[in-house]
């Protein structure tokens, strides 16, 4: 029943997100494939799978203790924090400290934690602003 139930509301984004997408305006400079492609094309793979899982559901799952489950919640949380941080503390310290924090909860010792946080950080760092030349939050620090 749980997978129908996430099929239907799967199948309901879709449509929702191929409306939203339907309605872009087109710049007189786009390219041949404007910007309405991608979106629909994301709209369409969600739609396919949803109906999959509204015509062959799993048997009822086994869902997660409440610990899990808050853990879970906790994740989703520091995620959104993540966004709303990174304009404020720049990509480096957002990033390392979000991906500690999630590297512990998934059984990474602390310390390690922190280590995998900062070089995941400065990793992403060097590839994304200082190899591809793309712009990353700068934070009140500059970096």
């Amino acid at each position: 029943m749980s997978d129908r139930i996430f099929g239907g509301i799967g199948l309901l984004l879709a449509l929702i997100y191929a409306w939203q997408a339907t309605i872009i305006q087109e710049s007189f400079l786009s390219d041949a494939v404007g910007p309405k492609t991608f979106p629909l094309i994301i709209a369409c793979i969600l739609a396919l799978a949803s109906v999959y899982f509204l015509l062959k559901p799993d048997p009822e799952p086994t869902w997660p203790s409440y610990g899990r489950l808050a853990e879970i919640f906790f994740a989703a949380l520091v995620m959104l924090a993540y966004a709303e941080l990174l304009p404020v503390l720049g990509f480096l310290i957002a990033t390392a400290l979000a991906s500690g924090y999630l590297t512990w909860r998934l059984g990474t010792p602390p310390l390690q934690s922190v280590v995998v946080g900062v070089g995941t950080s400065v990793g992403i760092y060097i590839v994304f602003k200082l190899i591809l030349g793309l712009s990353l939050a700068s934070g009140i620090l500059g970096f």
